[in-house]
């Protein structure tokens, strides 16, 4: 750690923190990914910013009272102290550098500012392969690239573990005979990666990305450059495209039942959607939620028999098939309403509900570059047989790719095929 950072606790937080003109406080986890990706930024931030500002660790779980006398529930979060009162925002989870630049300037005259980023030393890395996208398929293909002695990087613009880290549970992943919560899969995946040598760059804004010269830039100082490139990027949940949906996500609308469901203890919810996606984390959500009703535009489900089974056996679930959302509105906090239309009838009505969950389906993580790469239709990486893209040396894995399904287990196999043929071309 670097001289400029101090490690503290509660009985000289006063001294270490309170009594500084300035002062920005990591309150850390041990066994913690999200504070991992941090401290790669904070260090070098502090070796800028360290002569204005103190740089300050603590351990969260041996402070607990302390942490909750500054409303600290998790980790990693950053405080910014002036003059010993918080100013700003406090920041946690998969903290960005730009995020914490923001706050850093804010607390300097714009003249310190301008001096400080004429300090940044920008920095060429040089790698055999980098992957974009910490899913299963960039971790995959990690593990395999590594333990052939290649020299790789996996950068992630979120945490590694990619949608699998926000799944509830895992069934059908072969080797486990119980159920895997989603979290802890991907967590083991990355920390084999990481075991086996893989860096990461977690958390980070993507500069540019230049898929003819493999290489990218992050946070607007570090500059990678490889010999091959994995893309692994993934999808996203599709949004539904109706109003009110972009200005209430986050703040009654949700696309993920592990992340939120919590919040709806003892409540009525709305799940849109009748696909695998929508079923399971609809028996996820029967857990907190008092009522949960399912919107769904075709006359039956589409998910598998055994969880449209469990579900028709859920005493809290009921079904609203064949009907069309139109809007989504909300009135308060915990209080929305759901315009459907009854497809047979053309009726529209309004349903109350204390929160909204989408799961409707993927779409590709492709902005970035689709100019660059042949695509499907559907906007998915077409491929061939070893993962090469019509790119030379850019090869593609994972749930981005053009293929007639979409598993853990299909985007293990795309990492591994891309890696091995990676590294025969390398070699």
């Amino acid at each position: 750690m670097s001289e400029l950072i101090h490690e503290t606790d509660t009985d000289n937080f006063e001294r270490d923190v309170l009594t500084q003109e300035l002062a920005l406080v990591d309150f850390y986890s041990t066994e913690c990914p999200p504070c991992e990706a941090l401290a790669a930024k904070f260090e070098p931030l502090s070796a800028i910013w360290g002569e204005h500002v103190r740089f300050v660790k603590i351990h969260r779980q041996a402070n607990r009272e302390l942490a909750k006398s500054l409303d600290v529930t998790g980790s990693p979060s950053l405080l910014f102290f002036k003059k010993g009162k918080v100013v700003g925002k406090k920041l946690t989870g998969g903290i960005r550098r730009n995020e914490i630049l923001r706050n850093l300037e804010a607390l300097v005259p714009v003249e310190v500012q301008a001096a400080l980023r004429l300090k940044v030393v920008p920095q060429e890395t040089h790698v055999d392969v980098l992957i974009l996208g910490g899913g299963p398929a960039g971790l995959t293909a990690g593990i395999y690239l590594s333990q052939a002695h290649q020299k790789v990087i996996v950068v992630d613009q979120a945490l590694p573990g990619g949608f699998v880290a926000t799944t509830h549970q895992v069934s059908n992943y072969p080797g486990f005979i119980q159920a895997q919560d989603g979290y802890q899969l991907s967590h083991n995946m990355a920390e084999q990666a990481k075991a086996n040598g893989v860096e990461f760059r977690s958390a980070v804004d993507l500069d540019e990305i230049d898929l003819e010269n493999h290489s990218v830039r992050v946070d607007g100082w570090e500059t990678i450059r490889a010999r091959k490139l994995i893309i692994a990027t993934g999808s996203k949940p599709k949004p539904l495209g109706v109003p009110g949906e972009f200005e209430y996500r986050g703040q009654g609308i949700s696309y993920c039942a592990t992340c939120d469901g919590k919040y709806y203890q003892d409540k009525e919810i709305i799940v849109i959607g009748g696909g695998n996606s929508a079923i399971e984390e609809s028996l996820f959500l029967a857990k907190f939620a008092s009522k949960i009703t399912i919107v769904h535009r075709s006359s039956h489900l589409k998910a598998n028999k055994e969880a449209q089974s469990k579900a028709s056996g859920e005493p809290k679930m009921s079904f609203l098939l064949e009907h069309r959302v139109l809007e989504i509105k909300k009135y308060a906090p915990f209080q929305m309403g759901v315009v459907v239309e009854d497809q047979k009838t053309k009726l529209v009505r309004e349903i109350p509900a204390h929160g909204v969950f989408i799961f409707i389906g993927f779409e590709p993580n492709v902005e970035l570059f689709s100019d660059k790469l042949k695509l499907d239709p559907w906007g998915y990486v077409e491929v061939d047989a070893e993962m090469r893209t019509n790119l030379p040396d850019v090869f593609s894995a994972g749930d981005v790719n053009s293929k007639p399904f979409r598993q853990i287990t299909t985007a293990v196999s795309d990492g591994t095929i891309a890696a091995i043929a990676a590294t025969k071309e390398l070699e």
